[in-house]
């Protein structure tokens, strides 16, 4: 249940959500039919019934924790005919789309709960199966999926006119999503054959092509978060990524082992290495940790004022307790879990966590 000041931010806020259905104007909610009739016949106004004189509508039975017959619920429908609409039923392209929603108790109980709402904007589920996966040219091991892509852009704000960054890019799953929200996207990886892809079309390139979003692809290119060759000041709006764990894909950053072989060019015969098109460069393996530091410091290093950074993690150590970093300078806003396994708060919460593992708290 939300309060907005008008329709028309109703449907501007829906229209966002990925995982909501519509919203609708409430009329009335009881716990019965019988008030909830009685509830209607009381408050709604003539002005109200007016408003909806004259235009098609259709009724509809959304009903949870239990199935009703197109018989049953024609029945529910019949039971709101004292509201006189004289616009005619149309099934398919009502002006009007009024849902009658029922709640029932778990496991066969009885109804919680049944109220009267008229449909003002739809969600924006849709864009689940437009950039489904499994629709997609270009995709790895690693292609973060299409609904938890576009949640994430929610999350990190990201809208027209914002710069929008992934360092750990892979095949571009954040980028379409923010560019699907109308962000400007640049994005960066340590593995320069994510980012070129495997041939024409079959490329992060090759998607922005297939969605139509080629304007907002500003640039993809290699590098890693430790050795960016990225402007330092506050200039990003917003970052969105999920940083490798080590676990699919190895954690690594670009260097040598040994000191001294960092010193030394790479040849190829007569050629440094890095001059080929297929040259990868050696790393070398980092901490979990010390990757989320760098990934945090970055963010406060060059996030916008407001800006935000959203990000996935694995929050369970070796000893079943959830952490969630903290950064001097970022506020955290948001925690969303995806349960795998057991979880369990630190006592205390999200602020009992001990500060002083995850850098002080803002």
């Amino acid at each position: 249940m939300v309060t907005l000041p008008s329709a028309s931010a109703a449907r501007s806020l829906v229209s966002r959500s990925v995982l909501a259905k519509g919203i609708y104007t409430l009329y009335s909610r009881a716990t019965s039919y019988d008030a909830l009739h009685a509830q209607l016949q009381a408050r709604l106004s003539s002005a109200a019934v007016a408003a909806c004189m004259g235009r098609t509508f259709k009724f509809a039975v959304e009903s949870y924790q239990r199935r009703r017959s197109a018989q049953s619920q024609r029945a529910v429908i019949d039971g709101f005919s004292y509201l006189s609409f004289d616009g005619g039923v149309d099934m398919r392209a009502a002006e009007l789309s009024f849902v009658v929603f029922e709640e029932f108790a778990l496991d066969g109980g009885p109804m919680a709960s049944c109220a009267l709402g008229l449909k003002v904007g739809d969600g924006g589920r849709d864009a689940q199966n437009t950039f489904d996966l499994k629709k997609r040219p270009y995709i790895g091991t690693t292609s973060m999926d299409a609904a938890l892509s576009l949640v994430t852009a929610n999350l990190a704000l990201v809208a027209a006119g914002k710069l929008c960054l992934d360092p750990f890019a892979g095949t571009g799953s954040f980028l379409v999503a923010a560019a699907h929200f109308g962000g400007t996207v640049l994005g960066s990886d340590i593995d320069g054959r994510q980012i070129r892809g495997r041939r024409p079309g079959r490329s992060i390139q090759g998607n922005f092509v297939h969605y139509g979003l080629e304007d907002r692809m500003m640039d993809t290119f290699t590098s890693d978060l430790t050795n960016t060759p990225l402007r330092s000041g506050r200039w990003i709006d917003c970052i969105l990524t999920d940083p490798p764990y080590g676990v699919r894909e190895g954690l690594k950053v670009l260097g040598s082992r040994t000191a001294e072989k960092a010193k030394t060019p790479v040849m190829v015969g007569d050629t440094m290495g890095h001059l080929l098109p297929d040259y990868v460069p050696p790393k070398r393996p980092y901490g979990f940790d010390a990757m989320l530091e760098d990934v945090l410091t970055f963010a406060r290093e060059h996030l916008v004022d407001a800006g935000r950074i959203a990000f996935w993690m694995p929050v369970a150590n070796e000893e079943g307790e959830c952490r969630i970093p903290r950064a001097r300078g970022l506020r955290l806003r948001h925690v969303c879990i995806q349960e795998f396994n057991k979880c369990e708060l630190p006592s205390g919460g999200w602020d009992g966590m001990k500060a002083a593992d995850w850098g002080k708290p803002n």
